[in-house]
């Protein structure tokens, strides 16, 4: 008698088997658990005073990238920080998310999406075999041979471009002056573009300023959207949470945009601890049931966002990739130049656009590799108003894969 094996349809209708799928899920969450411990540390070592958006996704294609090109203690290092038990996972994750999570949905009536990859290597190193077959058919990466030796600037002003044209003019230069220099072997970049509009949209007739409460204790005036419509919000243990979803294309993807308000104006630092320290927090604290609302307004706001990620990266343990023995042997060909490669710097730039019609955003990273809770009892009403410093967060719920994470101190602060 023949075997059945039950097949399910994955984001875009291929088949996924019930193994691939349990796994798939799995290698999602852990990509999540990284992405919140990141939010953590970039909010504390690099927005205090600022408000924050980054696309954890890039970082983590990049270190990924970076981990299938290194052996030893440094790839165990970059394992263990990614939460993952091999480079095969690591892989096998992001070919899924090229394939089938970042796919543009607006020709079929869902949201406009863009994710590239790109490799410029120098014209006198090329990519061991194995290497060059995961950027080719893993990460789909765009390969450029170049002349860093003396075309440094000529192939920054490329890079940047790049990402430019690939963000929809968003994002400007995610490589500074002076980041690429005769001693540059490789250089990783990729972008994301999203622009999504909600499902049910604001009337812009209604906005209003009004006042936002700063941590300092003072406020600012600033536009807020209000509608009269139930929406999707639930009340935890000293928070609540709404969510706003995008219109929705014929695939299964289903994007939606969170805002995590804590009760107290001044609340924001210990949600984010809570957020970032409970595992499985996301997915335990969302709502599902529309209610309605009594006072409602969110913020319009606008902004940029850039850090060294390499930074903050080192500030979670990560180092060895860093150190001048960086471990990456398994990139070039060149044995002499591979025992020398070591990943110099990490940049990484956001912008966010949160308005009546939905919401752009835009992420790009770049490395540059140097030779040498609980719910509570839902009301029959609840009020949701941001005027105070929030935790925002854009995934796409079928799967939990998150695209962007912020945090907003000050909506006029550009």
């Amino acid at each position: 008698m023949m075997k059945c094996v039950t097949k399910r349809r994955n984001i875009n209708g291929a088949a996924i088997s019930a193994p691939e799928r349990i796994n798939l899920n799995k290698l999602i969450r852990n990509q999540t658990e990284f992405s919140l411990s990141l939010a953590k540390q970039v909010s504390l070592s690099e927005s205090k005073d600022s408000n924050l958006v980054f696309s954890p996704p890039l970082i983590h294609v990049v270190l990924s990238l970076i981990a299938a090109g290194s052996k030893g203690p440094t790839q165990a290092q970059l394992l263990s920080l990614l939460n993952s038990g091999s480079t095969d996972d690591l892989n096998s994750l992001s070919s899924h998310l090229v394939s089938h999570f970042f796919p543009d949905g607006s020709p079929i009536g869902g949201p406009k999406l863009s994710f590239t990859n790109g490799v410029w290597v120098d014209r006198s190193l090329s990519l061991k075999p194995p290497f060059k077959q995961v950027v080719d058919t893993v990460y789909k990466a765009a390969l450029n041979h170049v002349d860093f030796q003396t075309k440094a600037v000529e192939v920054t002003n490329e890079v940047n471009q790049w990402v430019e044209k690939e963000t929809n003019g968003l994002i400007k230069e995610v490589l500074p002056s002076g980041s690429v220099d005769a001693s540059t072997g490789l250089i990783f970049a990729n972008a994301l573009y999203f622009k999504g509009a909600w499902t049910a949209k604001f009337d812009a007739s209604k906005s209003k300023d009004q006042d936002f409460h700063l941590l300092n204790g003072s406020s600012v005036q600033v536009p807020f959207m209000t509608s009269k419509k139930k929406q999707l919000v639930t009340a935890f243990d000293g928070f609540k949470v709404l969510k706003l979803p995008y219109k929705q294309g014929e695939d299964k993807r289903r994007f939606s945009m969170y805002f995590f308000l804590p009760n107290a104006k001044d609340g924001l630092s210990a949600l984010m601890e809570k957020v970032s320290s409970e595992s499985g927090f996301l997915d335990r604290n969302l709502p599902y049931q529309r209610v309605t609302v009594g006072e409602f307004r969110i913020p319009k706001f606008k902004f940029s966002f850039g850090f060294e990620a390499s930074k903050v990266l080192k500030g979670l343990g990560l180092v060895l990739p860093f150190s001048k023995c960086g471990g990456l042997t398994e990139m070039v060909d060149s044995p002499f130049v591979g025992q020398e490669l070591y990943v110099l710097s990490i940049f990484h730039k956001s912008f966010i656009e949160v308005n009546e019609e939905g919401t752009e955003a835009a992420a790009a990273s770049a490395a540059v590799l140097r030779h040498v809770s609980r719910r509570l009892s839902i009301p029959l009403m609840i009020d949701f108003v941001a005027d105070h410093p929030f935790l925002f967060v854009i995934r796409e719920d079928m799967t939990g894969a998150v695209l962007f994470i912020g945090q907003v101190l000050n909506p006029l602060m550009g």
